[in-house]
Formats: structure tokens, C-alpha cells, sequence
């Protein structure tokens, strides 16, 4: 008898929900509850783990589809994750993002079903905290990423699987792996910029302040711009690499 949430081993689902985590023993449980309307409704869920050294990789199964086990690093995670995928359509969330409730209708008609349908896409981005500023940098990220075509993890990047493995992927680089990503897309076409929004944690700019993480990400962004070696802003950004060559860790909130 097939599970009552998740997708029969047998019945290719049309949607591959892929999410990077790292020691989210805390949230993990959570997130994927979070996640079983959808999967109730077809859509596969598959948690990528960077070797966390809680107990995440253990929490997620039964609440996924399948878990794997990849190297560190968002981009190393995230094109394990899309490879142990079965779907025709992928959706990169990150552990901290929680995705409207129709977001499963809102992917597939924006890259099947739209005049004409979208090959890759994200969602707006609303920012889950106490600062009153929050708002105001959502907004602007909305803002510059319909203007750009430049989307960030946190929005919820989806693309049709032929669109992923005609860009390779991810680049396997420690830090920006997000933007790299849409440089490759747009190569492609403009993304479907949907209004309905995910929610995503605010922890970054409340631990470390508002305009502090405001100041240090633009930073590292025009440093990128103007071809700054990612792995040295990841540690810029305050992470440092177990050993001098790795380039696929992504580093903690700053």
C-alpha cells in the first residue's frame, strides 16, 4: 500500500522540491510537515544533507521522499539533491523559506501553462522578523531582482529539469552560487518573477544588525561583479573553508 503523503516509487512526479540543510535538527521536522500538502498532492520532496553533524539527516526520513548525502556547500547539495530527483520541474528552497500554499499550481502553470510558459522562475520574498526595516529590504530585493532577472536563493528559484542540465547546474563555487545561477538562466530567458510570496527567516539582519548585513552583502555582491574569488568573500563573509582549495562550503548567516 502506498504512504499517505509522497510520491508512489512507481508515478514520476511532476514537481522535485530539492532543500540544502545543514545541522537543522531544530527547524528540520517543521520545514518538512510544512511541505506535506504538497507532496499529498504529487510533489517529491528531496532533502540534500552537507554532512551535518546533528541529528537532520535522521529527522528527515518519513517526512521525505528521499534523503541524500552530499559535500557541503549549497551548490554541491542543491545538484545532488536535483540529481536523486525525479521531476520534469525543480524547486531549490532553502531550510529557512517557507513557499505559499499553492505553490506547487503557481510553478507548474508559470513554466507549463503561461503564454508563453517560463523555462525558469522564482517567487517574490517576504522576511520573516521583528525589525521594521525587513520590509523595506524585501521589497527592494523584489525590486532589483524584476528588474535584473537576478534572483537570490531565498525567493525560491524553479526551472524545468532540461533548462537545469542545459546550464550544468549550479556552479560549484563557495559563495553567489544563487547569482551565477541566474547569469546562467538568463542566458536562456527572463524569469518568471511570480507576486506570490515565500517567507523567509530574518535571522541574518536581526543577529548581526540591519544595516551591518545590508552593507556587508552589497559589498560582496560589487566585489563579485567585478570577479572577486567567491571562496575568498565566503570567508569575508565569515566562513572559513576546512582546507585552502575548498570552494563548494557555503558559509553561515553573517
Amino acid at each position: 500500500m502506498a504512504p499517505p503523503t509522497g510520491t508512489h516509487p512507481l508515478i514520476k512526479p511532476q514537481l522535485s522540491i530539492v532543500l540544502p540543510v545543514l545541522n537543522e535538527a531544530d527547524q528540520i521536522s517543521a520545514r518538512l510537515a510544512a511541505l506535506a500538502p504538497l507532496r499529498e498532492r504529487g510533489a517529491e520532496v528531496v532533502v540534500a544533507d552537507g554532512g551535518s553533524s546533528d541529528r537532520t539527516a535522521d529527522l528527515a526520513h518519513g517526512l521525505a521522499d528521499r534523503v541524500v548525502i552530499a559535500p557541503r556547500g549549497r551548490a554541491s547539495q542543491m545538484n545532488a539533491g536535483a540529481q536523486a530527483s525525479r521531476g520534469e520541474l525543480l524547486l531549490f528552497l532553502h531550510a529557512d523559506t517557507r513557499l505559499p500554499p499553492d505553490a506547487d499550481t503557481l510553478i507548474r502553470h508559470a513554466l507549463t501553462h503561461a503564454d508563453p510558459p517560463a523555462r525558469w522562475g522564482r517567487f517574490d520574498v517576504q522576511i520573516d522578523g521583528r525589525l521594521a526595516g525587513l520590509r523595506m529590504v524585501a521589497a527592494f530585493m523584489n525590486a532589483r531582482s524584476r528588474l535584473t532577472g537576478i534572483a537570490t536563493g531565498d525567493q525560491g528559484l524553479f526551472m524545468t529539469r532540461a533548462v537545469f542540465d542545459a546550464v550544468g547546474g549550479f556552479p560549484p563555487i563557495a559563495l553567489m552560487e544563487d547569482i551565477a545561477m541566474s547569469r546562467r538562466l538568463l542566458a536562456l530567458g527572463r524569469p518568471a518573477c511570480l507576486r506570490a510570496r515565500v517567507v523567509t527567516s530574518g535571522r541574518r539582519w536581526e543577529q548581526h544588525g540591519l544595516w551591518r548585513t545590508i552593507v556587508l552583502m552589497w559589498r560582496l555582491r560589487l566585489a563579485y561583479f567585478f570577479g572577486a574569488d567567491p571562496t575568498r568573500l565566503a570567508r569575508r563573509y565569515g566562513y572559513r573553508p576546512p582546507h585552502r582549495h575548498a570552494t563548494s562550503d557555503t558559509p553561515p548567516p553573517p
